[in-house]
C-alpha cells in the first residue's frame, strides 16, 4: 500500500507589488516563509519601516527594475525588526530568540514587507530592550543614513558646523541627534510648525525653509547633508565655507548640484547607503543609551500599507513611519 508523505508548508503574510503605479497596487498575501543560507538569519518580523526609496521604487523609479528581474512579484522594503526563529550554519554570534533590527540587502532586494525575513547575520545588530521594535525598525535605513552620511563620508568633526535640511524627517532627525553627539554646532531647516520638534532634538539654530534663506541664519558651515535633492543648490553653497563638504542624498539632482559646488569651490558629492552591521551597532549603542530616539510619528497595520504608503509620499511625515503584524 502506498504510503503518502506530506511536507508541512509554512505560510507566512506578505506584501507583493506585481506592478507599479499607486498604493493600492500593494496586495497583502500569503506566501511560503523564505529559507536561509548558511550566513543568514530568519527573522519573524514585528516591524519594519517605510521609506521615500519605497515609495520611488513602487512608482516604477529607483531599484524597481532591478527588483523586477528577481520575480514579477516585488516584496519592497530593506528596513525590519523582530525575532531571530532559525539560524544559518555559519551563524556563530546570533541564536534563535535574539530581538534584532538592521537594513537588509541596501541596495538588493531585503524582501522586508514580510512576516518573515531572511537576512544576512552581519547586517544586524542586536536590539536594545529599551527601544520598541518599531522604534528599531525606524532606525535603520534613515539613521544608517545620517550615519554614513555624517561619519563615514562627511568626517565631520567635533567643533565643525553643519547645516541639515529637511532635519525633521527620517534621515534629518537622526543627522541631527547624532551631528549634537559628535560635537558639532547643527542647524536645521524645517517648516515652523516642525521648528520645537528640530531644537527639541538638539539643533543650535533653526531655519524655517518658506521664509528664511540660510545665509540669514549661519555662516562658515563646514558640512552640509541635503536629503532634499533640490537643483537650487545656491542657499547651500552661501553658507559653506571655501572647501566645505555637501553631501547630497537623492541621486536626480546629484550631478548639478555636484557641478555648482565645484565652481565654487566646495566639495560636494552624492552617495547611497549600503547595508552595514558594524554602523548598526554604533546606532544600536547610542540607542541603547538615549543619545538618540527614534520618533515614530504614525503607526500603520500591515492591512494599512496603501495608508502607510500614502503617508510617507506626502513628503511631510515627522521622523518615521513604522508598519506592524499586530
Amino acid at each position: 500500500m502506498m504510503q503518502l508523505c506530506f511536507i508541512k508548508l509554512i505560510i507566512m503574510k506578505a506584501v507583493i507589488l506585481k506592478e507599479a503605479g499607486p498604493a493600492e497596487n500593494l496586495i497583502v498575501t500569503e506566501l511560503p516563509k523564505p529559507a536561509i543560507k548558511p550566513n543568514e538569519v530568519l527573522i519573524r518580523t514585528k516591524a519594519f519601516g517605510i521609506n521615500p526609496v519605497d515609495i520611488k521604487t513602487r512608482k516604477g523609479k529607483s531599484l524597481y527594475n532591478e527588483l523586477k528581474k528577481e520575480s514579477d512579484d516585488i516584496i519592497l522594503g530593506w528596513d525590519v525588526s523582530g525575532i531571530i526563529e532559525e539560524v544559518g550554519s555559519d551563524v556563530k554570534d546570533l541564536k534563535a530568540g535574539d530581538e534584532v533590527f538592521g537594513m537588509v540587502n541596501f541596495p538588493g532586494n531585503g524582501k522586508a514587507y514580510a512576516e518573515y525575513v531572511a537576512a544576512p547575520a552581519s547586517q544586524l545588530a542586536l536590539k536594545p530592550a529599551n527601544i520598541s521594535h518599531e522604534e528599531a525598525a525606524a532606525a535603520t535605513l534613515a539613521a544608517l543614513t545620517a550615519w554614513q552620511a555624517l561619519v563615514t563620508h562627511g568626517k565631520l568633526q567635533r567643533g565643525e558646523k553643519v547645516l541639515i535640511h529637511a532635519a525633521a524627517g527620517g534621515v534629518g532627525h537622526y543627522a541631527v541627534q547624532i551631528a549634537k553627539h559628535l560635537g558639532a554646532y547643527v542647524a536645521g531647516t524645517s517648516s515652523a510648525a516642525n521648528k520645537d520638534f528640530v531644537l527639541s532634538l538638539g539643533a543650535n539654530a533653526h531655519i524655517d525653509y518658506k521664509t528664511q534663506q540660510p545665509k540669514d541664519v549661519v555662516s562658515d558651515i563646514d558640512l552640509v547633508i541635503d536629503a532634499i535633492g533640490s537643483n537650487d543648490v545656491e542657499p547651500s553653497l552661501s553658507v559653506l565655507k571655501r572647501d566645505g563638504r555637501l553631501i547630497t542624498l537623492p541621486s536626480i539632482s546629484s550631478e548639478t548640484v555636484i557641478a555648482k559646488a565645484k565652481e565654487k569651490g566646495v566639495h560636494a558629492f552624492f552617495f547611497m547607503v549600503h547595508s552595514n552591521g558594524d554602523d548598526m551597532k554604533q546606532l544600536a549603542a547610542l540607542l541603547e543609551k538615549g543619545v538618540i530616539k527614534s520618533h515614530v510619528s504614525q503607526t500603520f497595520t500591515i492591512n494599512e500599507i496603501a495608508e502607510a504608503h500614502k503617508q510617507v509620499e506626502t513628503g511631510k511625515t515627522r521622523g518615521k513611519v513604522a508598519v506592524t503584524f499586530s
